[in-house]
């Protein structure tokens, strides 16, 4: 992808604050950041969402998440942090190259993380639930 803007910095044609790095993962600071300490990890390969990436970089971008948490923790000593990642325009996306966000959170913060809640009506909890695991069986039968 030429013009993701994540795919020039993993080729070094864009500057970057580079935390950490391996052969499959990159680990960097946001340059707008929510709170200061705002870190983005994503895979190297190219993939817009969730639904793209491959099992093996997702595994591997979640490891560099745990361990830059981790940093993070313990060189900022955040009292909280949220990992955030999101996916397609709906969700606020808006760099379409899977990523994570790590962000050192405080009470207060003013970084608004609630949601409003919705109620089923009778039986349709059950009717997501029957679609999603008949989908999650389909998935299985073509592994």
């Amino acid at each position: 992808m030429s013009a993701c803007i994540f795919c020039k910095i993993v080729k070094k044609e864009l500057p970057s604050s580079i935390i950490a790095e391996d052969e499959n993962v990159l680990a960097f600071m946001d340059i707008m950041p929510a709170r200061k300490g705002h870190i983005l990890v994503m895979p190297k390969r190219h993939a817009e969402t969730m639904l793209d990436v491959s099992e093996e970089d997702l595994a591997a971008s979640m490891r560099m998440v745990k361990r830059v948490s981790v940093a993070l923790q313990e060189a900022v000593h955040p009292p909280g942090f949220s990992v955030v990642q999101l996916n397609g325009e709906a969700s606020g996306q808006t760099v379409f190259h899977i990523h994570f966000h790590i962000i050192p959170r405080k009470t207060g913060d003013g970084i608004a993380m609630k949601w409003s809640h919705e109620t089923y009506l009778a039986g349709e909890m059950e009717h997501y639930r029957v679609k999603i695991a008949e989908a999650l069986k389909a998935q299985s039968k073509t592994r």
